[in-house]
């Protein structure tokens, strides 16, 4: 745990402040002069979408509200959006060096926690496409998944559904059996290209598979701006970390290095460890 701590904090040293865009994509501003840009009528079109506290709070999805006790989850939302905001990215992938390490609720727990946030317009994308989780965390099975999204099939508006005035989420409906065809496949970019032209969210957080397991994470991580790495405490090994993030950093830029399930801290904290 202690050495796992330190590989982070060395890691954080070597890679410095990160202030280039892979993608060499250029993020439009929110505020032009001041004022607020209005939200495009496109998101009243989406289907409004009502979680369930109890279901969100089983699945330890915490952010649905504000609390007394700042949340771990918020904490991180902020440093995230400052981090994008400050290097001018938008796309954020979450990813891990194996299964289990809690990318899918960090995920979620992010996207909740962004719909408190009424000026920012955030999207969630379920791309692990062979274990897909969002539909289950967030208690809702979607009628259209986000395969017939992204091969054309059905619009954004009868795929996607709205959390509050300005959440968009693309659950998956089933797992794909072979998913790196659709992950690679250039209609894709086109597609999310077209979802950010026409919605023009603040972020876009994409839920991808676990980087040591399948190839299907480094086919898509060519669509985002960065990578947000999910450890976990007792279970990622040093050297998993060390290959999953030198991994990502060839083909994007690393966001930081989130340490789960750590024991150091309180129990209602155990979400959030060490960060860059």
């Amino acid at each position: 745990m202690e050495k796992l701590q330190k590989a982070l904090g060395k890691a954080r040293k070597q890679r410095g402040d990160v202030t280039s865009d892979a993608s060499g994509r250029k993020a439009s501003d929110t505020l032009k002069g001041g004022v607020l840009l209005p939200v495009p009528p496109v998101w009243d079109e989406l289907t409004p979408f009502e979680p369930n506290l109890d279901v969100l709070m089983h699945n330890r999805v915490m952010t649905l509200n504000a609390q007394a006790v700042p949340n771990p989850f918020d904490i991180l939302r902020t440093k995230v959006f400052l981090l994008m905001r400050q290097n001018g990215w938008k796309r954020v992938a979450i990813t891990s060096p194996t299964k289990s390490c809690g990318k899918t609720t960090t995920a979620c727990n992010l996207a909740v926690g962004f719909s408190r946030q009424r000026e920012n317009r955030t999207m969630l994308f379920d791309v692990d496409l062979r274990r897909p989780g969002v539909a289950k965390v967030l208690g809702h099975k979607p009628q259209h998944g986000i395969k017939s999204l992204l091969t054309g099939d059905v619009t954004p508006q009868e795929q996607m559904l709205r959390l509050r005035t300005n959440v968009a989420l693309s659950m998956a409906h089933n797992p794909v059996s072979d998913p790196t065809q659709l992950l690679l496949a250039q209609q894709t970019s086109e597609v999310l290209d077209d979802i950010q032209t026409e919605f023009t969210p603040d972020i876009m957080i994409f839920d991808l598979p676990p980087m040591l397991v399948t190839d299907d994470a480094r086919a898509f991580l060519k669509n985002v701006d960065c990578a947000l790495i999910v450890a976990r405490a007792e279970q990622t090994r040093m050297s998993e970390l060390d290959i999953c993030e030198r991994e990502v950093g060839e083909h994007t830029n690393v966001l930081g290095v989130v340490l789960n399930n750590c024991r150091h801290v309180a129990d209602e904290e155990q979400y959030y460890g060490e960060y860059s």
